[in-house]
């Protein structure tokens, strides 16, 4: 399929950002490390949920809660609050994937506009770009915090659209998650779906429009 989108609009969590370091984090604080994935899906549940039903909180404020939730009884080394805070502080220090930065600057080397859309905060998509040294490859960081809806809910496309002054049809979402892939599809977006684990893609989701390795692979496909 050819594509010619004139913004591209990337998802951040483990999109972009590489989360792997967050199991290292649990065992900080006496707690198995597959607790981290546990925890994340029960993040995002939670953030879906309040959506569907109408609401919004800051990703931030559930994931302190799913971390609660996530390590009641389990035996740690620390009070509870004390190992919130130590889990929660790790988002601030994780870096990008390999093919990150080369792939970011490719795509903006081919004059697109490239935006964020992140169902966490601006402020960690700031520092985690800074820290990358590509934080002047995009024009806008945006969340969802200001759009009033978590993705994959259309509002939260919508004001994504609205902000970058664009039509969605004009727009690329690029995600790792396949429902951030369907969502931004039934809002009108084209899509790329980010595989680098060679994973197979839900039947019941809507097909992505570019399948890529990573970010560098989504750039040479794009031309």
């Amino acid at each position: 399929m050819t594509l010619s989108p004139s913004v591209i609009v990337f998802d951040v969590n483990e999109t972009l950002s590489d989360m792997s370091p967050m199991s290292q984090r649990f065992e900080d604080v006496g707690a198995p490390p597959h607790l981290a994935t546990l925890w994340f899906a029960t993040l995002l549940r939670d953030g879906f949920a309040l959506t569907a039903a109408g609401a919004s909180r800051p990703f931030a404020e559930l994931g302190a809660a799913a971390l609660r939730t996530v390590l009641h009884n389990v035996d740690l080394d620390r009070d509870t609050d004390a190992a919130v805070d130590h889990v929660m502080s790790g988002f601030t220090e994780l870096g990008v994937h390999p093919d990150v930065p080369d792939g970011v600057r490719a795509l903006r080397t081919s004059g697109r506009r490239l935006v964020t859309l992140t169902n966490g905060s601006t402020s960690v998509s700031e520092q985690l770009f800074t820290g990358a040294g590509i934080r002047d490859q995009f024009d806008a960081l945006l969340s969802v915090e200001d759009a009033g809806a978590w993705k994959p809910a259309r509002r939260a496309y919508e004001y994504a659209a609205r902000t970058c002054d664009t039509d969605p049809g004009e727009m690329l979402l690029v995600a790792v998650h396949p429902w951030d892939i369907d969502g931004a599809a039934r809002a009108g977006l084209a899509t790329a779906w980010i595989d680098r684990a060679g994973t197979p893609y839900p039947s019941s989701f809507t097909p992505p429009s570019l399948r890529a390795t990573g970010l560098t692979d989504l750039a040479e496909q794009l031309g």
